[in-house]
């Protein structure tokens, strides 16, 4: 092999292997939390099999195009806080076909923010003190699960926790896919003699269903999550990085198409990720900036190749006890509500706004058939307003 030639395929090797970490990282710390959301919304195991790989081949399609045309590293992921949303709206949708519906109009809100750049602007102006305790609201009720299940169920539940704590010492990315296979083996005992999985995706489109309570409750505040949550910080970091000229209408335009599309087959919403953002676009990937995006399209490769083992995953994780799949998952999100926690917290002069916002998201009380999510947003954003407005001393004069 002639010098040059090695020189490139050393210079693919960096971003390739860095592109795979983060598809592997991120895919075996959430797809627990995705099918839960999943189920939460009342789609069975095949069809929670779908929407996952639509959400992969979703991802896998816009990262490489837009990587490809852009050249830049932009890698999209599904979204997590998006997830966590499903699974705080359990019994609320009536059907897998209501939550489609405001899947879509998810996606639709995130075309247009991408289409309409004063949309852009004033998502962009959502305090992130509401924002924060927005995410954390949402994530609570998850995070307390695995307290929860050693009531149910105290043996298992407290051998999950030990392995998740133990590998989040040893071997962090391996913590949430062992405690799962021990979840898996506390209920593999009670499942029927022969358990059969299907093996190969199948993409189950899903027609959606338009309910207004729906739409509002539940395609608004995923919106928001997604936005707030992933978009807005994936260009943050990337900017950070050294990318100051990533075309952000495009990208958002490509991340709500792909999120409708998948929505069509049962996936969620898909976003920029703010997370793989450090490990795509970072130094990991390579000393030469301009070839990272390389490491992206790695990325939707390997989103992809685990998407391929969707349908058996949903079943497995569809035989285990719901209780202990939702343990796993609150473990999965502790990282992020602290972080939801931390950012709602920041400014000492925001913090009654904060906390008002937490305690109406995490309350789980609806009102007029509307969840707590978006009535959380708007008092939040009600009393940032009233509480930031100057206050005006009036004084005698002559």
């Amino acid at each position: 092999m002639s010098a040059q030639h090695r020189r490139r395929a050393e210079g693919l090797t960096q971003p390739v292997s860095a592109g795979a970490v983060a598809a592997v990282t991120g895919f075996a710390s959430s797809f627990v939390l995705v099918l839960a959301g999943f189920a939460a919304v009342g789609a069975g195991p095949e069809q929670a099999a779908s929407g996952l790989f639509a959400l992969c081949l979703a991802q896998f399609a816009v990262a490489s195009l837009l990587s490809w045309r852009t050249r830049l590293p932009l890698s999209f992921v599904w979204s997590t806080p998006g997830a966590a949303l499903l699974v705080a709206a359990q019994g609320r949708t009536g059907s897998i076909a209501a939550a489609v519906g405001a899947f879509l109009l998810c996606a639709l809100l995130v075309v247009v923010t991408g289409a309409w750049p004063a949309l852009a602007r004033l998502v962009r102006r959502v305090p992130t003190p509401v924002a924060g305790a927005l995410l954390a609201g949402v994530l609570l009720p998850l995070c307390l699960a695995p307290v929860s299940a050693v009531r149910v169920h105290p043996v298992a539940a407290v051998c999950v926790t030990l392995v998740w704590l133990v590998l989040r010492r040893l071997a962090r990315a391996a913590a949430i896919p062992a405690a799962m296979v021990v979840a898996l083996g506390f209920t593999v005992a009670g499942l029927p003699a022969a358990v059969s999985l299907e093996w190969v995706p199948r993409l189950l489109p899903v027609t959606p269903q338009l309910d207004p309570f729906v739409l509002v409750s539940l395609g608004v505040p995923l919106y928001v999550v997604t936005m707030a949550g992933q978009n807005i910080p994936g260009f943050t970091i990337l900017e950070t990085l050294g990318y100051d000229r990533v075309p952000t209408g495009r990208v958002l335009v490509g991340a709500g198409v792909g999120s409708g599309l998948a929505a069509v087959f049962g996936g969620h919403a898909v976003n920029l990720s703010a997370l793989a953002a450090g490990i795509i676009a970072g130094p990991g990937a390579g000393r030469d900036p301009s070839r990272r995006w390389i490491a992206a399209v790695a990325g939707g490769a390997g989103y992809l190749v685990l998407g391929l083992l969707a349908a058996p995953i949903a079943g497995l994780v569809g035989g285990t006890d719901p209780v202990l799949v939702e343990a796993v998952a609150g473990l999965a999100l502790l990282d992020s509500f602290v972080g939801g926690l931390v950012s709602a917290l920041a400014e000492p002069a925001h913090r009654v706004t904060a906390g008002l916002t937490f305690a109406v998201v995490a309350s789980g009380v609806a009102f007029a058939g509307i969840g707590s999510a978006f009535w959380g947003l708007v008092a939040g954003l009600v009393v940032h307003a009233w509480l930031s407005r100057p206050v005006t001393s009036v004084t005698g004069g002559s």
